[in-house]
C-alpha cells in the first residue's frame, strides 16, 4: 500500500505537480489498489489532478519559444486595424519590418504565459466536489469554460503589465513606432488608433484557453494522456 501511494506521489513530483489538496493518503491508497470503491471524494481528487496536468502542459507549451509563433492556430497576426498599413508597407519594401512586428507580438505573449500557472492552481485548490462533478459530467471543454469564467479577469490583470514589460523587452514598441512613422511618411495616410497592449493580452488569453481546451480533451479521450494512476482510475471508469 505504501509503495503504491509512494509511486503516485513520485509520479506527481516527476511531473512537477503538487499533490492534490485534500487527498487522504489512506483512502487514496485503498482506491488505487482496488480495495475500495471509487467514491465522490476520490473522483474530485482525480479531477483536480487532471486540471493540474492540463494547465501545467498548456502553460509549458505556450511559454516555450514558438509556443504562439510556431502554431498556426495561435499565432498572433497583425491586428485588423493595421492590415492596410501592413499591406502598404510591404508594397514599399518594408515587409521585413512588418514581420519583425508580428514576431515581437508573439514573443511577448510567450513570455507572459507562465504567469497563468499560479492563477490556475489556486482555482484548482478551491474546487468543490460539486464543481468537480459538474466538470466531469460536462462537455469536453467544461473545465476550460469553468476556468475562463473564474480566472479570466484575474489573468488579464496579471497579463497586461507583464505583456507590457515583455513588449518593451522584445522591442515591440520600437518596431510599432517605426512602422507608424514609415506609414505616416506616405502622403495622405494616417495610422489608425490601436491599443496594442490590450490586443496582445487578449490574443494571449485566447491562445491559453484554446490550448487548455485541447489538453482537457486529450485527458478525457486519450488513455495515453492520463499520466498517473489516479487519472487512469478516474477517467477509465
Amino acid at each position: 500500500m505504501k509503495r503504491l501511494l509512494g509511486a503516485l506521489l513520485a509520479a506527481l513530483a516527476i511531473a512537477g505537480l503538487p499533490a492534490c489538496a485534500g487527498v487522504d493518503p489512506g483512502r487514496l491508497g485503498d482506491v488505487l489498489a482496488g480495495n475500495a470503491p471509487l467514491d465522490e471524494a476520490t473522483v474530485a481528487d482525480g479531477l483536480r489532478e487532471a486540471l493540474e496536468v492540463a494547465t501545467g502542459r498548456s502553460v509549458e507549451t505556450l511559454s516555450s519559444v514558438d509556443g504562439f509563433l510556431g502554431n498556426a492556430l495561435l499565432r498572433i497576426a497583425v491586428p485588423e486595424q493595421l492590415e492596410t498599413v501592413a499591406e502598404v508597407l510591404r508594397d514599399v519594401g518594408l515587409g521585413a519590418k512588418v514581420d519583425e512586428f508580428e514576431v515581437a507580438m508573439n514573443r511577448a505573449a510567450e513570455r507572459a504565459s507562465a504567469e497563468a500557472r499560479p492563477v490556475f492552481w489556486n482555482e484548482i485548490r478551491r474546487l468543490t466536489i460539486a464543481d468537480a462533478f459538474g466538470i466531469l459530467r460536462g462537455a469536453d471543454d467544461a473545465a476550460t469554460t469553468y476556468f475562463r469564467g473564474r480566472t479570466e479577469t484575474e489573468l488579464r490583470s496579471r497579463f497586461l503589465p507583464l505583456v507590457k514589460e515583455k513588449m518593451e523587452t522584445v522591442g515591440l514598441y520600437r518596431v510599432y513606432g517605426e512602422l507608424a512613422a514609415a506609414y505616416e511618411a506616405i502622403p495622405f495616410t494616417t495610422s489608425p488608433a490601436l491599443d496594442l497592449d490590450a490586443y496582445v493580452t487578449d490574443r494571449a488569453l485566447d491562445g491559453l484557453f484554446l490550448t487548455l481546451a485541447e489538453e482537457e480533451a486529450r485527458i478525457r479521450e486519450d488513455p495515453a494522456a492520463r499520466t498517473t494512476r489516479l487519472l487512469r482510475r478516474v477517467f477509465g471508469r
